[in-house]
């Protein structure tokens, strides 16, 4: 089969496409045949740093998740040919992941889907949606009687967490860097815009929010806490301000009283989590949302592009 191989740390010009062994499957684990998989920041952090660490055993096929069609099925309840989604669990971490033409899983992390979505469409929903629909709805218990406030609401994740809460009627409010991407952020269903500067906690916002969903991470977090209303929940799940701790925390003097903070972390997906999200984004009618659709031979082109940011959605690597 063909694959993308980290050896060890390298630029995005020194990936290519190298023939593998089809791996053979074993109890507990089943084949897939891949058709697609999305991007994530993640894989590029592993091929430029991470791949030096023990954690990390190279060779490593990269790629924490895809969708296809189950090749062998081996002793799980799946049966060949089923249309699946398959995300973390270690997939290009632990073991080999989702660059490659097949891969092995653990049957766990495999999840049939029913849905007339085409291959790109269906792999920008795994790893993105999940994340919004975990943190919107399993941390926030977001009702369509709520005020979210989306930080960082131009970001794959952001983008999804928007179309999902105006899905089930919330008032969204969608807070970026720049005045440029309102128009884009009204159209998948925000009803205000403000721009972040980090200050939102002293902006006379047009509704305040009882809810915030914070993917910039600890460099607002303290900003969010002191935005949301009284009672008031945030819910921390990105980092994108690249800042990923809070020295010298101290819950009680950091966390406004009558304030709840959460967080979520994507790495326990379920089969009911995944059929939640596709009948939402039936019900709904939402269009998985992309921007750049790569092939297994451009890969050098599509991390360069996911290395340096810019791509302005989500990032798809067409296998087959």
């Amino acid at each position: 089969m063909r694959a993308i191989v980290i050896e060890k740390c390298c630029t995005a010009e020194e990936l290519h496409v190298s023939e593998r062994p089809i791996p053979a499957v074993r109890p507990g684990w089943v084949l897939v045949k891949v058709y697609a998989a999305g991007l994530n920041h993640s894989e590029a952090l592993l091929r430029m740093f991470e791949a030096a660490n023990d954690y990390i055993h190279t060779p490593i096929i990269p790629g924490i998740e895809c969708v296809g069609e189950i090749a062998d099925a081996s002793d799980s309840a799946l049966q060949k040919g089923d249309r699946v989604v398959a995300l973390m669990g270690g997939m290009g971490r632990s073991f080999d992941g989702s660059y490659a033409e097949y891969a092995l899983l653990p049957s766990k992390n495999v999840f049939k889907v029913d849905t007339d979505l085409d291959w790109v469409s269906l792999a920008a929903v795994p790893e993105t949606y999940f994340t919004a629909y975990g943190s919107l709805f399993e941390c926030l218990q977001l009702t369509g009687d709520d005020t979210l406030l989306v930080r960082g609401a131009t970001s794959t994740v952001g983008q999804a967490a928007v179309q999902l809460a105006k899905a089930v009627g919330a008032t969204v409010i969608a807070a970026c860097r720049r005045e440029q991407s309102f128009g884009q952020l009204f159209a998948i269903g925000a009803d205000h815009c403000v721009i972040d500067d980090g200050h939102l906690s002293s902006q006379p916002l047009d509704c305040i929010p009882n809810k915030v969903l914070e993917l910039i991470g600890p460099k607002t977090l303290r900003d969010s806490l002191l935005t949301v209303s009284h009672p008031g929940y945030v819910c921390s799940t990105g980092v994108l301000g690249k800042v990923y701790s809070i020295p010298q925390f101290d819950p009680i003097k950091y966390i406004p009283n009558g304030v709840f903070l959460t967080g979520f972390f994507s790495n326990y997906p379920t089969q009911a989590a995944i059929d939640g999200i596709l009948g939402l984004m039936q019900q709904a009618a939402i269009r998985p949302l992309y921007s750049k659709v790569f092939t297994l031979d451009e890969i050098t082109a599509a991390h360069t592009l996911l290395e340096k940011g810019g791509a302005g959605g989500k990032i798809i690597l067409k296998i087959c």
